[in-house]
């Protein structure tokens, strides 16, 4: 089957043939002391390091025999148009929260770059410094508001703002103001490019329902997972679910729905539990005792139901996977220090590019050596500033094509 076009998605694990990544730059040097927690981080990335770090990252892929693509390049090729361009900018300002007096002027000025530094400063956000609108305002003297509009530093997390299940997206409402404007890119390329014709929508961002890409895993073409968490809904959740298992275009019959702490550290499933081949599984030992698993699926009078598997996340994974056994790698080992340090660091968080092969970071030496003695191969990335930003390879990329698993 050709992936040329259209999204194809049914595994966590199947060879991943497609990629959409975001390389982070500029966005990064506008997160300041002042703005960092509004902008959802705990520390300021060093920029060029973290672009240099994310290259090497998308070279890895590559060499796993992933295709590339940038979202950058597909947005360019939608805004060379200049009444798309037009139209996609008095969205993205409405998004922003631009006070409406002003985006006349910003508008304006925005037609008037060039391509490529529209979509930079769309990312980047706009310095005060940068733009004049030639008249006074008594806003322009407040100095604790530097932007006219913010960066988006997080679009490198690009797991998050949709989601590709099956043959279609779920294109999410996301939990915090400063990411929603990924999610409305993301909806205007899904809308408009022709990469996502004729897919299949199965959740709309205007749910108004908070739900997240980290927190959805498509284990298998009929076991969907959708973590309850930090920022995803139980709503959220069961909205999503009872999408995909009503629809009979697809093959998805079970929504495995795990709750876990809501709490920052935990902010997404996958940052506690990952799949990286048929039977073997990262997680976070610290969740096991305080999660709730239950799984959405249809009755014979196609009415949705809800079965509770309690804390027992071996038989619900055994079950609806068909499987003898499963095997959970620790993040961290079985000391709770270095699960809690290197959970932090995304330990648990693999990307996996292949069955029973996964990229990670480097950083997480005890989490990689255990996935490395239960037979996985593993791709190993720098990661001193992408991790900054509280997330992992999964985290960063979005697959849009995986094989199926034979």
């Amino acid at each position: 089957m050709s992936y040329s076009s259209g999204v194809h998605v049914y595994s966590e694990i199947g060879p991943l043939r497609r990629v959409m990544l975001h390389r982070p730059h500029r966005e990064l040097e506008n997160v300041t002391p002042l703005n960092m927690s509004k902008l959802l981080f705990d520390d300021i990335p060093e920029a060029g390091l973290a672009a240099e770090e994310h290259d090497l990252f998308a070279q890895t892929l590559r060499d796993c025999g992933s295709e590339v693509i940038y979202i950058e390049n597909l947005l360019t090729e939608l805004l060379l148009d200049a009444t798309r361009r037009e139209d996609f900018l008095k969205l993205f300002l409405l998004e922003a929260e631009v006070y409406s007096e002003r985006c006349p002027y910003l508008l304006e000025y925005l037609m008037s770059l060039e391509i490529k530094q529209l979509i930079e400063v769309i990312y980047s956000g706009l310095r005060r410094e940068e733009f004049s609108m030639n008249s006074f305002h008594l806003a322009d003297n407040d100095y604790a508001d530097l932007f006219w509009f913010d960066p988006i530093p997080n679009a490198f997390f690009m797991r998050d703002p949709m989601t590709v299940i099956g043959n279609g997206v779920a294109v999410n409402c996301m939990w915090s103001k400063t990411r929603q404007r990924e999610a409305m890119i993301l909806d205007y390329l899904h809308r408009h490019h022709p990469m996502f014709s004729s897919t299949a929508t199965y959740y709309d961002r205007n749910e108004n329902v908070y739900i997240e890409g980290g927190d959805v895993l498509v284990l298998s073409n009929e076991v969907i997972m959708i973590g309850v968490s930090q920022r995803t809904e139980a709503t959220g959740a069961e909205i999503l679910a009872r999408n995909l298992i009503r629809d009979p275009n697809n093959s998805i019959t079970h929504a495995l729905v795990f709750m876990i702490p809501r709490k920052r550290a935990f902010m997404h499933l996958d940052t506690v539990f990952t799949m990286v081949d048929r039977d073997i599984f990262t997680v976070h030992p610290e969740i096991l005792n305080n999660i709730e698993i239950y799984d959405i699926s249809l009755s014979e009078s196609s009415e949705t139901q809800i079965k509770s598997y309690g804390k027992d996340i071996n038989k619900a994974l055994t079950e609806l996977l068909h499987l003898p056994e499963v095997e959970l790698v620790h993040c961290g080992g079985a000391s709770m220090i270095d699960s809690r340090r290197e959970q932090w660091g995304d330990g648990a968080n693999t990307l996996t590019v292949a069955p029973g092969e996964v990229i990670v970071y480097e950083r997480n030496r005890i989490t990689n050596r255990l996935l490395r003695e239960a037979g996985v191969t593993v791709h190993e990335i720098r990661s001193s500033e992408l991790s900054r930003g509280r997330g992992g390879p999964r985290c960063m990329s979005m697959p849009l094509w995986r094989d199926d698993i034979v």
